[in-house]
């Protein structure tokens, strides 16, 4: 017998193996740090991010997360983990809180989460409805660009122009930057009527927490431009980076298809499905009582972000 069949004879196909047998699924890749030395000392300075006890901190919530919500379906890989404990300047029992909170919030609002994709909310994207500015502020916070006037509430329900907002506000969280710097929306309700105004009244908040601030301006754009530079921002605010450009976001977007299938559009095992229902974050209580989502908006950001 030659050694081809020989090898073929003693070593059984992965079709053959029992479930028990089948090989370990691949290890998740290891963190690699992506900040500037700069951002990693801003990171300690202001998040009490240690650099050589980091993934030590990320090692004592998965292990936190094990013991304490064992059937919790959530992503264990560093990168997502230390997204948690900067939010919550490395408290180990504030990170698990928040964590807990943020798939909570998923679990209880399934009409804002639920095949939350890119693809899915074209209507929105199309409006002009939001966008994220090319340049960041000094500080290096991105800036989301909320314009009201552009929705049209006969074309599609304000729950589509909420799953934009949590669409972007997840796409730019990847980002270690953002992470330490901090997003910034500006939200303009420039000739926006009362009643349309006052379906966005939850978005408005000077600071919701760390990583979100919300800027409003009227007719007059000088206090604008003293929280947001001329530089950064588009003619329409008064600014000098030229026309507002909504397309290059969506695009950025819209190439993330992938990403978020994988993450939003995946069935919830039962177990976890019960576990969010058992865990809903302060301020929520059922999704029936959830139906008037912009109640909860301010909330829900709070618990999500």
């Amino acid at each position: 017998m030659s050694e081809e069949s020989d090898s073929l004879r003693t070593s059984p196909s992965v079709a053959s193996l029992s479930e028990n047998e089948l090989p370990p699924p691949p290890e998740p890749p290891g963190y690699v740090c992506s900040l500037t030395e700069e951002l990693v000392t801003k990171a300690r300075e202001e998040l009490q991010e240690k650099p050589e006890w980091r993934l030590r901190d990320v090692q004592a919530l998965r292990d936190m997360v094990r013991k304490e919500y064992p059937n919790l379906s959530t992503s264990l890989d560093d990168a997502f983990l230390l997204r948690f404990l900067r939010a919550r300047k490395f408290d180990y029992d504030r990170a698990l809180q928040l964590l807990v909170n943020y798939h909570s919030c998923r679990r209880s609002w399934p009409e804002v989460f639920n095949n939350l994709r890119p693809s899915a909310l074209k209507d929105v994207l199309a409006s002009g409805f939001l966008t994220v500015l090319p340049h960041t502020d000094p500080r290096g916070c991105h800036v989301v660009c909320i314009r009201p006037d552009r929705w049209i509430p006969s074309n599609y329900p304000i729950t589509e122009n909420i799953r934009a907002i949590y669409l972007t506000l997840e796409k730019l969280i990847q980002s270690e930057e953002t992470q330490v710097n901090g997003i910034v929306i500006l939200a303009d309700y420039k000739g926006v009527s009362l009643s349309k105004a006052s379906h966005f009244g939850p978005f408005i908040a000077k600071k919701v927490i760390g990583i979100l601030q919300f800027f409003l301006h009227g007719s007059d754009l000088n206090s604008l431009h003293t929280s947001l530079p001329r530089s950064i921002l588009p003619k329409e605010y008064g600014g000098t980076a030229g026309e507002l450009d909504t397309a290059t976001w969506n695009a950025v977007l819209l190439a993330s298809e992938d990403d978020f299938v994988k993450e939003f559009c995946q069935p919830v095992p039962a177990c976890d499905s019960i576990l969010g229902q058992a865990l809903l974050p302060e301020g929520l209580t059922s999704d029936a009582q959830c139906d008037d989502s912009l109640r909860a908006v301010k909330s829900q950001l709070y618990s999500c972000y």
